[in-house]
């Protein structure tokens, strides 16, 4: 049966499968290589911290107890299971503090999808070296972000998490270039996970299953891997499709050219960026500005009158809704918050949402003070400065302070150095992992592409974790 609708861009899919089945390590550029080995540690640091957090620890008890053939680990633990119990886990970890690596246009966080994805198929096969989770790693995002890309906010706009949507093709993809699987297994691997995709918004409100999104992102993209290898077909322009494909049926405002655009010469994954803080990706350029404020003028929280923020309207809706201390997602997500915290702290990491922060008097009455808003100027710029901020601040005396932040910090802008990362990553893993053992994570990530053999690695993530 044919669909009654024109597709989107005939043969898209097919040229996404043919271009991940055919990835060679020697052919991805140096540059893009380094971002990996960067994206690699700051993603396995995101997994190990998570791992930590209550929900993850209930998605693990409910795998464990399951039970299944033991040849992926769970890392953090000592313990192993199915590779798509591990990943479920781990990508879940991944996900689980606001922590993980972002690339701008698609939404997408591959890091804690692509990685627990190659790191399960590569214990499992034994023996694989880092060249290969690299080439594979590559592959997951660059289809990912591709996909992700040709969504546009559109997907967003209608309530469609990106981690858990677009974010199926980045574990699709990687786990199929970790079978070997030629192009028309890809192919079906892509159109079977598109059937799997998704994850909605409300989620950042209060719930756990916000963090959830991404291991069944990668846990979906792992069973079509598996299924595709087993002749099992899946919808072969599933992208494309004009009625009831991906595009089509999750965004209202797709632009199905950005899947194909320069594939080959120009790399997305190359323009993955990292987060400074640990909460949603979209108010780090308020944090900052904010931040600058009061930093340059030495500004007291207690002497603030209004802090005023302006901003996208895809910021605006996604985090300047109405704070309620309702658990740490929902502080992460939420601009209100995220001010408050950078008014006391200075900072917005790991400590600001605890628990025990989130109703804090001081800062719920601070929360009072900031007023945000849809910046007109800014929404005029487009779709890439959906992250910037201009934010004014007024003091009880009568004076102002103004500063505006277009690109934010981690962007591929205003981008992180590789060791700004590795200082993330030492800070994120402390309470997890001896410090012998931090300094050889990073000093084994440093030659992952020269490493022959993962096991080593592979031991330091899985091992149990310190009290």
């Amino acid at each position: 049966m044919e669909s009654h609708q024109e597709s989107l861009l005939p043969g898209a899919t097919r040229a996404l499968a043919e271009f991940a089945a055919n990835v060679e390590f020697d052919a991805i550029p140096h540059e893009v290589l380094a971002r990996m080995k960067t994206s690699f540690l700051d993603s396995v640091g995101c997994c190990l911290f998570g791992a930590t957090l209550p929900w993850t620890q209930h998605v693990q008890s409910m795998i464990e107890e399951e039970g299944a053939r033991p040849v992926a680990s769970i890392f953090g633990s000592g313990r192993k299971t199915s590779v798509a119990g591990a990943v479920l886990v781990n990508a879940t970890a991944g996900h689980a503090f606001e922590l993980d690596d972002i690339h701008k246009e698609s939404i997408v966080h591959a890091g804690s999808i692509a990685v627990p994805v190659v790191v399960a198929l590569g214990e499992r096969a034994g023996g694989v070296s880092g060249r290969t989770l690299l080439t594979a790693m590559t592959t997951g995002y660059e289809i990912g972000t591709r996909v992700g890309n040709a969504a546009t906010m559109g997907l967003f706009f209608r309530g469609f998490h990106p981690q858990g949507t677009s974010g199926a093709f980045v574990a699709a993809a990687a786990a199929a270039r970790m079978l070997n699987l030629d192009a028309a297994h890809t192919q079906h691997a892509l159109g079977i996970v598109g059937s799997q995709a998704g994850g909605l918004m409300a989620a950042q409100e209060g719930a756990m299953v916000k963090r959830f999104h991404s291991g069944r992102a990668a846990q979906s993209g792992v069973y079509s891997a598996f299924l595709a290898q087993r002749d099992f077909t899946g919808i072969s322009d599933v992208l494309e499709a004009g009625y009831g494909g991906y595009l089509s049926s999750y965004s209202d405002k797709p632009n199905a050219q950005r899947l194909t655009d320069g594939l080959g010469t120009v790399w997305e994954t190359g323009k993955v960026g990292y987060k400074p803080h640990a909460c949603v990706t979209s108010i780090h350029s308020a944090l900052d500005a904010f931040g600058y404020l009061l930093k340059a003028h030495q500004l007291k929280p207690e002497d603030v009158a209004e802090v005023d923020i302006g901003m996208s309207p895809m910021t605006y809706t996604h985090c300047a809704w109405e704070y309620k201390a309702q658990g740490v997602t929902a502080a992460q997500m939420n601009l209100f918050y995220g001010i408050a915290v950078i008014a006391f702290d200075g900072k917005a990491f790991v400590a600001q949402y605890a628990e025990n922060r989130l109703a804090e008097p001081r800062i719920l009455d601070f929360i009072k003070r900031i007023h945000a808003r849809v910046d007109h100027e800014i929404e005029a710029m487009g779709p890439a400065y959906r992250h910037a901020a201009r934010v004014k601040v007024t003091m009880r005396d009568g004076r102002s302070f103004e500063h505006e932040i277009l690109n934010r910090r981690g962007s591929p802008e205003n981008p992180l150095s590789h060791e700004d990362v590795e200082y993330k990553f030492r800070n994120v893993v402390e309470s997890c992992l001896p410090a012998h053992d931090i300094d050889r994570v990073v000093a084994l990530v440093d030659k992952l592409d020269t490493m022959d053999n993962m096991a080593e690695l592979i031991a330091l993530l899985a091992a149990p974790r310190q009290p």
